[in-house]
């Protein structure tokens, strides 16, 4: 499961996000999903290093431009309009005519039906956080009484 961040936005305006490569899995109690779920803190030190803060843990990583960006598209689905010139277009199978004439109208019953897809770019992702390390604890200092 990848793990998107926002990172900034591009010069069109199309949001840049990145994402998370953990050591190991995150598992979360009982069977709730983790989608849209809060999982940490995530800092930079003064020289640019990423650190990530998951409950008492913490991990060092290092920040990687990737070779290929990807795109994060949203397919959407809207049917076609109907032409009045489709409408009438019918087919009568008991009707003699010849290949042609069916496979035109075969065409044309198919592009009524036929529905218009378009792909939204929701970001561009660019970078990479890669937390090779495994975590280590957060300890306090404990005062004695």
């Amino acid at each position: 499961m990848p793990i998107l961040i926002k990172t900034g936005e591009h010069s069109n305006g199309t949001p840049e996000w990145g994402f998370i490569e953990l050591q190991g899995d995150l598992e979360v109690r009982g069977e709730q999903s983790m989608d849209k779920q809060f999982i940490g803190d995530l800092y930079y030190t003064k020289y640019g290093q990423p650190i990530l803060i998951i409950g008492h843990h913490i991990l060092h990583g290092r920040e990687v431009t990737m070779e290929k960006p990807y795109a994060v598209l949203e397919k959407i689905v809207k049917p076609t309009e109907k032409s009045p010139e489709d409408e009438n277009m019918e087919v009568d199978v008991n009707q003699s005519i010849s290949d042609s004439q069916i496979l035109d109208s075969t065409v044309a019953i198919e592009h009524k039906s036929r529905q218009k897809t378009e792909y939204l770019v929701k970001a561009i992702v660019k970078k990479k956080l890669i937390f090779r390390a495994r975590p280590k604890p957060i300890i306090a200092n404990v005062t004695k009484k």
